[in-house]
């Protein structure tokens, strides 16, 4: 199996990478712009294929022999105010259309808890939540198997806490670790009851350690 992962030099999408290439069996195909930045991160890891979510022709060719996709792409933070339209919404769109047409089996993407909220603050950060739920509607509209990764804020540092899962629009606050975010993603392509599902996750110090196929299987 090769997994094509968008967003890989960025602080989710590294980590998804790591997690893939921990797995038995799996090829993993890094989608670059800036070689240099990747090289020092992935060279020698994993495959690496310059190409950009905003120009439909290089994802094409990099889907190429890819049976998974995880888009771990995001604005980054800046002054530009079509940011997030750019990327969350129309990069992602892009990815989407060509997983659709390269017959991807399973597309997990990285959105964010709160997308319904359209009165959260984030949104006044160039409505980033509000172009994140466009690209999941997008996805879940053109017949692409996926999964839908919300988490809640996302922290650098690895914690100890078990994963909180729920379904859509019921988690509101709370936080994560990406090491964990990525975790979800990559068990996300290899659990059937994964598939077609919006996961909300945090981590609680309260909460009850569960495997994941128990807790996809417990959202609806």
């Amino acid at each position: 199996m090769r997994v094509l992962v968008a967003g890989a030099t960025g602080q989710t999408g590294k980590r998804v990478v790591e997690q893939l290439l921990a797995q038995e069996g799996i090829a993993v195909r890094a989608l670059v712009r800036d070689t240099e930045k990747a090289a020092s991160q992935l060279e020698g890891k994993a495959e690496i294929t310059v190409g950009d979510v905003s120009k439909p022709a290089t994802l094409q060719a990099a889907l190429v022999d890819c049976q998974m996709l995880i888009s771990a792409t995001g604005a980054a933070p800046s002054l530009d105010p079509t940011g997030p339209y750019k990327v969350d919404y129309e990069g992602n769109k892009n990815l989407v259309d060509a997983a659709k047409a390269a017959g991807v089996e399973h597309f997990v993407m990285v959105s964010s808890l709160c997308v319904s909220k359209i009165f959260h603050p984030l949104n006044l950060f160039w409505g980033i939540l509000y172009w994140k739920k466009q690209a999941e509607d997008y996805l879940k509209q053109r017949g692409v198997p996926y999964t839908i990764v919300r988490p809640g804020g996302l922290k650098n540092e690895e914690d100890t806490q078990p994963i909180v899962m729920s379904s859509a629009d019921t988690l509101f606050e709370g936080n994560i670790p990406r090491q964990k975010v990525a975790k979800v993603c990559v068990e996300a392509l290899s659990e059937p009851t994964a598939k077609n599902k919006v996961v909300e996750i945090i981590t609680s110090e309260t909460a009850v350690a569960r495997p994941f196929v128990t807790l996809f299987a417990s959202v609806g």
